[in-house]
């Protein structure tokens, strides 16, 4: 007996220092999976960084047209109204950054075979996913922001602002980068992407209740309206920006992060690292 314990003594030792060098070894990868995302995140903002002023211009330009003309078009709007055309035309700049421009941007990069540059990296893609998604919403956000302050100033409206809001407007940001991202992981050719999300930008814009309200469109139009998260965004944006947090707004913000979820699925089986020839 006396034999037997200094064995299971030397066993129970072997076993503990199993234990920590897995824990390290788990540890390590989870560091390094970090230090590979902020890597590519900080590739990304350089990108954003060296032409962040034709960013936003573009991010800018046309709903900030829109926004101008509709104040000049609409003859005594009610605060209803109002806050339709402001939310409308937030939605319109980030359909135009986060829809257009992401997937476009993504494909021609798939196309150019610039991904098998980072596929010869020791990298995971999940990161190089997020990382485009982060840099999405860095390019989304600010216009996001911008178009609200001179909406409010160009209509002499005050908006309810509340902490509902910031749950509402990062899904509502996250799911429309998430389908341009998608889109352009997916894109089969730089041409048909293009048309593409040219087509889904105006349809989206101005043919779902994004500028109107539900009951405006035809019904074939507003069947086709619940299949875009658009929608879902402009219905949570209106309400919490007029009354603040409800039922409601819960309900429209759980469908975004639906959708938002159900694009990180799709991006992760449909992401090719290489165009086949």
């Amino acid at each position: 007996m006396e034999q037997m314990k200094p064995s299971m003594q030397s066993h129970d030792l072997q076993l503990q220092e199993v234990v920590f060098l897995q824990g390290h070894q788990h540890q390590s990868i989870i560091q390094r999976r970090m230090t590979e995302w902020l890597i590519l995140a900080r590739i990304q903002f350089t990108i954003i960084r060296e032409a962040w002023v034709w960013i936003f211009i573009m991010a800018c330009m046309f709903p900030l047209t829109t926004l101008l003309f509709l104040k000049f078009f609409t003859v005594d709007p009610t605060p209803a109204v109002m806050t339709r055309i402001i939310t409308g035309n937030m939605l319109f700049g980030l359909i135009v950054m986060g829809l257009n421009s992401m997937a476009q941007e993504i494909s021609w990069q798939k196309h150019q075979g610039h991904f098998t540059y980072y596929s010869s990296l020791p990298i995971a893609k999940v990161n190089f996913i997020f990382a485009n998604l982060l840099r999405g919403l860095i390019m989304c956000v600010p216009s996001f922001i911008i178009l609200a302050m001179i909406g409010q100033l160009a209509y002499g409206i005050q908006f309810h602002y509340s902490w509902g809001l910031v749950p509402v407007l990062l899904l509502t940001v996250f799911s429309v980068v998430g389908a341009g991202v998608l889109i352009g992981f997916w894109s089969p050719s730089h041409q048909l992407t293009n048309m593409l999300v040219q087509a889904l930008m105006m349809f989206i814009s101005f043919l779902t209740p994004v500028m109107v309200d539900m009951d405006q469109l035809p019904v074939i139009l507003q069947w086709f309206s619940y299949i875009f998260p658009t929608t879902y965004a402009a219905e949570a944006m209106r309400e919490v920006l007029i009354s603040g947090w409800s039922g409601s707004v819960a309900w429209n913000t759980l469908v975004l992060l639906f959708f938002s979820l159900i694009s990180i699925v799709l991006i992760l089986k449909k992401v090719d690292w290489r165009v086949e020839k």
